[in-house]
């Protein structure tokens, strides 16, 4: 209870505040506008936030990323139109709804499953806290890398179809991060006599690079579009209300979300489908989803939204970032010499805390807001995409050059734009990238420290957490490599017969 008082006073400062109330409501406006979405305005803020307390700076990134999505809602159910990338398959059962003239209590269930299931995962996740404080001590040097290297493993894995792609990428990434001087021994490394390398490459110009200035590209390169929709009316706090005739759903929902967003590299997509697919087997009308279902929308919602604070469980107790977000978030840590990790639950429980009572407050600012404003976004949806582009590329080449006042920063981060930019025009993966060069760096750092009291191969594995770790990755290794053969073997008697009757034909 102490520890709770005390994260409370160090929530309840003016600047705190301020920026929690810019972050929210920014969220919600910028999720509201396709095209754009938290992580590009997490990449143009995160230079802004070095110059703020760690608390001010991460909770007004922590608005953004947790009230976009309820933005994001917004189109996907008006125009059919996802405002943000998680926000795809609110689409399935929202724009049907909308059709049906029911815009009201589409937007209605999915801002209350979106506002219950924040607000039951925080509260799981406050009571968890007593629990981590006494785990997050038990991870030494190896458990640490070990979980890294788990959080590789699930971020290669959790691309089905492009797993190949997504190695690579990481690898790639893990590449960049060995970049400039060697911690250790200070010797150069990949820097071809290049200076500007010596200090390595900054995760934040690639960050801006890969997220912000590739949607700027992208915007800008394509035909203007201009999206519509009509107006809502009606009281959109009584519609809310709908959410609680479907209490099993919301609850299933906050509770798979928490579990997905606490293991790296699986977030807000894998929950939404398992709670999307437990919703769908349980209903009495599972031919309705995809149709405008109630239920399939507030599947998808709750569980969307009760990811982002789960999220923050191996950030904070591990230093391991599960997702893009999370990682720019740790870079924040790193700017104040902030150090995310057993030690933060142990010192300063409070600052947890304090985060925490931030996002419970985050959903209650943004649900008063949403309630009201409804109308008022959707004008903020019409804003031409062109220009959208321009006012990216401007405010991303901005960020990258307040960070060290460098033209090169800003060349490698357009450098890192284009590849972004190749990269979304093909379908490819971004995130594997970034989790690979902070990964990568946690897991040097981690390993070179374990290696001293390492003799043989088996003194890695010799205590319990470190013990598991290892075995998981085995075993999701193991069973992706039986998964993919298992695929393979069912597809080849079908196209060979595809092959036979494309011959006969032939014939």
């Amino acid at each position: 209870m102490a520890d709770l008082i005390s994260g409370f006073h160090l929530l309840a400062t003016p600047a705190v505040l301020f920026a929690l109330l810019i972050g929210s409501i920014g969220g919600v406006i910028i999720g509201a506008i396709p095209g754009v979405g938290a992580a590009v305005a997490i990449a143009i803020l995160l230079p802004a936030t070095f110059s703020m307390e760690p608390i001010v700076g991460l909770t007004m990134l922590l608005g953004i990323y947790g009230s976009s999505m309820y933005g994001g809602s917004l189109p996907a159910i008006l125009i059919n139109t996802p405002g943000t990338a998680v926000n795809a398959l609110t689409t399935y059962d929202g724009h049907p709804m909308t059709k049906r003239g029911e815009a009201l209590r589409a937007l209605g269930l999915a801002y209350g499953a979106s506002f219950t299931g924040g607000i039951l995962s925080i509260l799981a996740l406050i009571l968890l806290s007593p629990v981590l404080a006494k785990v997050a001590p038990m991870f030494g040097s190896r458990e640490i890398f070990l979980a890294a290297l788990l959080g590789v493993v699930l971020v290669v894995i959790a691309h089905r179809g492009q797993t190949f792609a997504a190695g690579s990428l990481a690898a790639f990434g893990i590449l960049l991060s060995t970049i400039g001087l060697e911690p250790v021994r200070y010797t150069q490394r990949y820097t071809f006599g290049l200076d500007f390398l010596s200090s390595g490459v900054d995760l934040i110009v690639v960050v801006l690079g890969l997220f912000a200035l590739s949607q700027g590209f992208l915007l800008a390169s394509r035909p203007d579009e201009t999206p519509t929709g009509g107006r809502v009316t009606g009281n959109m706090f009584r519609a809310m209300t709908g959410v609680f005739r479907h209490k099993r759903i919301v609850g299933a929902g906050s509770g798979i979300g928490v579990i997905m967003g606490m293991i790296p590299g699986v977030g807000e997509f894998t929950a939404q489908f398992l709670t999307y697919t437990y919703a769908q087997k349980t209903s009495k009308t599972p031919e309705a989803f995809g149709n405008g279902s109630p239920e399939g929308l507030v599947a998808s919602e709750s569980a969307n939204n009760a990811v982002p604070a789960a999220a923050m469980i191996p950030l904070l107790a591990l230093g391991i970032p599960g997702e893009a977000l999370t990682a720019m978030m740790l870079a924040v840590f790193y700017v104040h010499n902030v150090v995310p990790g057993p030690g933060l639950f142990q010192n300063d429980i409070d600052f947890v805390y304090a985060l925490y009572m931030a996002m419970l407050l985050l959903n209650i600012l943004v649900v008063v807001f949403v309630g009201l404003s409804s109308n008022l976004l959707m004008r903020v949806i019409r804003i031409p995409t062109r220009f959208l582009g321009v006012a990216i590329l401007t405010l991303g080449f901005v960020g990258v050059y307040s960070l060290r006042n460098s033209i090169t920063d800003c060349a490698l981060a357009a450098g890192f734009g284009m590849m972004g930019l190749v990269l979304k025009r093909q379908n490819l993966p971004t995130v594997p990238i970034i989790l690979g060069m902070v990964l990568g760096g946690i897991m040097e750092v981690k390993l070179r420290a374990s290696m001293a009291r390492v003799k043989t191969p088996l003194d890695f594995v010799d205590r319990p957490i470190a013990a598991i770790l290892a075995s998981a990755i085995v075993l999701l290794i193991v069973l992706h490599i039986w998964g993919v053969i298992r695929e393979a073997r069912s597809k080849s008697p079908e196209d060979s017969h595809d092959h036979d009757i494309h011959n006969s034909q032939q014939g």
